[in-house]
């Protein structure tokens, strides 16, 4: 079953997002495997991300390469809510 997983931390501007991005593109993990969409919104220093991943096991393993990126950067994610997703609606 496919997840939604919601960050929203504490802060979270655009230099920081975008230094996390190009770090993990940098290591190889710019398009992680299971990871089904991913969305960056909000303004100013109130960033969130919001992801589709297909399984639980694919997020987690993501989560290894992810956290110590973020610890680099600095980002604190937080505590994620993780949600089954129960629709898709892809536009025309």
């Amino acid at each position: 079953m496919a997840l939604g997983v919601y960050f929203h931390p504490a802060k979270l501007n655009r230099q920081q997002y975008d230094q996390s991005i190009s770090a993990l593109e940098k290591a190889g993990h710019g398009s992680p495997p299971g990871r089904m969409y991913h969305a960056c919104f909000g303004e100013g220093d109130n960033l969130m991300v919001f992801e589709i991943w297909d399984t639980q096991e694919n997020f987690a393993k993501f989560g290894t390469v992810l956290m110590p990126i973020l610890a680099q950067v600095p980002i604190d994610p937080g505590q994620p809510d993780v949600m089954p997703i129960q629709n898709i609606i892809v536009g025309k």
